[in-house]
């Protein structure tokens, strides 16, 4: 019967379909052992008898003794090993049956399979990475930019764990200190004042106020950002979503009205990425079908935390002014709101005397195929903090971590007020907050809900 982290695992680790070659992990106490029954080093050693870390030649066979394939065998040891346990790793030809039979060899003689992200969960659980470390392995799988691999590595390299493991022991320090403070208030074994206690406690606010700036170009460059594009009928968003994505995505005609549901697409706009919804254009409409797509256009927008909202410059109407007014409620809802004046190409000197609400405004032609780097170039400004190009800055990539670093940020609030109103020992209870939320960002306190969640969403196999 399988068992999380007492059975061998097995699973293949490249993705399915005929490729030059497949590579079948095997992971677990019984590894080295299982193996041993179907892979035979050609040098005729047994498989257990190879030093770690090491690929030999190797001989894949049947039950039977008949030859199933030939590849190479690399060996890891606990706890040596991605896994933190024994781990050998196939490499067979990468055609779907004989994979398959590899894989099917593994099962028979001993291993079970593998479910979605285990390999990389019980490196998590043995302590080889966090949980951070882990989430970055999966980003970087599912990269769609360079930005976004370059950004993962460094998290995947433990950056983010370093930084949050000193606010971690900054915040232990100043805790062991209020404990003694009111453990012992009378022996004097507190060596802080309570003004060099408030001093430690408003810079570990700084860095996690410094942490949690971070989470909006992490965000853009690794989860990408929840786009709308929205505007009355035949201003240009069709065109301006087949510039986005630099192909024909959208239909585009001189006809009013003709996209009449949501298109979606995900595309990399210089380093960020946007999921983006081309939608509806949004007019009073008698035409049930087109009146069904405004109202969708409009709860999209709802949901959006961008908005792109596009507008001819060479006339306006009562259907413009309703979307401004949709744009100015959501850009005070705290999303980032982007005005495309377009069709320059006809009025080069467009009226901006009506979106002096709004700071963020591009003139362009979305026929104009040059004009992509220009869009790109103000939404990266948008997103983007140039303090993050140091390489040494730590970034928050998903919601998750951000929430983390947020309720920690509050405890940190939270407990310099405590000392301000002399409550050390409140104060004392929201520094332990403090380290309760940083061991959840991290995977030190975390549920195993979380964990679950998280580890679904990898491929098998990884």
């Amino acid at each position: 019967m399988y068992s999380m982290f007492s059975s061998t695992i097995a699973a293949i680790s490249t993705p399915h379909g005929k490729g030059g070659i497949a590579v079948i992990r095997v992971s677990g106490d019984e590894a080295i052992s299982i193996c041993e029954k179907f892979v035979f080093p050609v040098n005729n050693k047994p498989l257990s008898s190879l030093p770690a870390n090491s690929a030999f030649p190797v001989n894949i066979t049947y039950e039977d003794g008949v030859l199933l394939d030939t590849g190479i065998a690399s060996v890891f040891r606990s706890p040596k090993s991605f896994t933190g346990e024994d781990t050998v790793e196939i490499s067979c030809h990468g055609g779907i049956v004989v994979t398959k039979e590899v894989l099917t060899r593994a099962l028979v003689c001993g291993a079970v399979m593998a479910g979605p992200g285990e390999f990389t969960r019980r490196a998590f659980s043995s302590g080889k990475i966090s949980l951070s470390q882990a989430e970055a392995i999966g980003n970087i799988i599912d990269a769609k930019s360079s930005s976004s691999i370059i950004l993962s590595n460094r998290n995947a390299q433990g950056q983010l764990s370093r930084y949050t493991d000193k606010i971690y022991n900054d915040t232990k320090e100043v805790l062991s200190e209020v404990y003694a403070e009111t453990d012992f208030p009378d022996e004097g074994l507190s060596s802080m004042s309570k003004e060099e206690m408030k001093e430690r406690i408003k810079s570990i606010q700084k860095e996690l106020e410094s942490l949690l700036s971070t989470y909006k170009t992490g965000k853009a460059i690794v989860e990408g950002i929840p786009t709308v594009i929205c505007g009355k009928p035949n201003t240009g968003k069709s065109t301006l979503l087949n510039l986005l994505c630099r192909e024909d995505r959208a239909i585009v005609t001189d006809k009013a009205g003709t996209t009449r549901d949501i298109i979606t697409e995900s595309v990399v706009c210089g380093d960020v990425t946007l999921n983006l919804s081309d939608t509806a254009g949004i007019r009073n409409t008698i035409d049930e079908i087109e009146s069904e797509g405004v109202k969708r256009s409009l709860k999209q927008m709802e949901n959006s935390d961008f908005l792109i909202c596009v507008f001819e410059t060479v006339s306006f109407d009562s259907d413009d002014e309703l979307i401004i007014e949709k744009a100015r409620e959501m850009q005070n809802k705290g999303s980032t709101v982007l005005i495309v004046l377009n069709k320059t190409d006809l009025n080069p000197n467009p009226d901006t005397s009506k979106f002096e609400d709004f700071k963020n405004i591009v003139e362009m032609s979305t026929k104009n195929d040059s004009h992509y780097g220009k869009i790109c170039e103000t939404i990266n400004k948008l997103f983007l903090d140039e303090q993050l190009s140091d390489i040494s800055h730590p970034v928050l990539t998903n919601a998750r971590q951000k929430a983390s670093a947020a309720k920690a940020l509050e405890s940190a609030k939270s407990a310099l007020q405590a000392l301000d109103e002399s409550t050390i020992d409140v104060a004392g209870t929201e520094l332990e907050g403090v380290m309760t939320s940083l061991g959840e960002l991290d995977g030190r306190q975390v549920g195993i809900e979380i964990v679950d969640d998280i580890f679904s969403r990898f491929c098998v196999g990884k």
